[in-house]
């Protein structure tokens, strides 16, 4: 029987100080974007729903250490969206390794296809286990400024931006097993339904985490809304609420509003 042949396709995740959830769609919409200077043009020509277009930007100004996107709103042409310097560099960088990496890939292809046909399946099979990705529509990626150990949990400080830090609340056994250390970089995910809002800064809450920011889009659901905040440096904050939650609070385009969220909430995690 002819022997099938095998070949690895390139699916490039770049980790880098960029962030490690820079892939292929998320390039593609960067170059969409340069092409077309529309979020929605852009999300059509990937394809993505318009909102998973804004989600990416958002996640990858979130983690990059300068914005790859900028956004403006208003003005006679009706505002648009431009990428960044750093978002070219960044795309020219991704394509550069891209095409490196594919090289790579079928030189082990056409060393695999010798008849252990087993081997790589078995190979195949640890690449698909090692592919997790985490459902936290929050992530951030920030450099520890402050550890505080207690007898039974551990305190970790992050510098999320210039103007805010971002608490977190580990036992000590995890802070043992991720090896935590002042000026490490980690990624904080946090889920959008642990995060609440508040519109009156004269609210005191036990929750140690209070992230300021404007209302950038209102996302209606059959139950719920997702609101995103941006805060001044460009990062975004997600929080799921309900529609009467927006009416009593009076969110609207353009309103400042208070990200809170508990230290326990924060999951902490390393590069791969």
């Amino acid at each position: 029987m002819e022997q099938i042949a095998h070949r690895l396709r390139s699916k490039l995740e770049v980790d880098t100080e960029f962030g490690s959830f820079l892939g292929d769609t998320r390039i593609k919409l960067l170059e969409a974007i340069e092409k077309h200077g529309s979020i929605s043009q852009a999300a059509k020509a990937v394809p993505l729903s318009y909102k998973a277009a804004w989600d990416a930007i958002d996640a990858m100004n979130n983690l990059a250490d300068q914005p790859l996107v900028l956004r403006s709103t208003g003005g006679k042409n009706g505002g648009g969206t431009q990428i960044t310097d750093h978002g070219r560099k960044t795309v020219a960088l991704y394509r550069a390794l891209e095409a490196e990496y594919q090289a790579a890939l079928d030189r082990l292809s056409a060393s695999m296809n010798d008849g252990q046909a087993s081997d790589f399946e078995q190979f195949r099979q640890l690449l698909k286990r090692m592919s997790i990705k985490a459902s936290a529509r929050n992530q951030f990626a920030g450099k520890i400024v402050g550890l505080r150990e207690g007898h039974v949990d551990f305190e970790v400080r992050l510098k999320l931006d210039d103007d805010n830090d971002l608490v977190a609340v580990i036992t000590c056994e995890s802070a043992e097993t991720l090896r935590l250390s002042m000026g490490m970089e980690v990624f904080a995910l946090v889920k959008s339904s642990s995060v609440l809002l508040l519109t009156d800064a004269s609210v005191k809450t036990t929750a140690r985490n209070h992230l300021w920011g404007e209302i950038t889009r209102i996302h209606d659901g059959p139950v719920n809304a997702e609101i995103t905040l941006t805060l001044p440096s460009g990062k975004t904050v997600c929080a799921v609420v309900t529609h009467d939650s927006v009416d009593n609070l009076g969110l609207a385009i353009g309103g400042q509003a208070c990200a809170v969220f508990k230290a326990s909430a924060v999951i902490l995690c390393l590069h791969a």
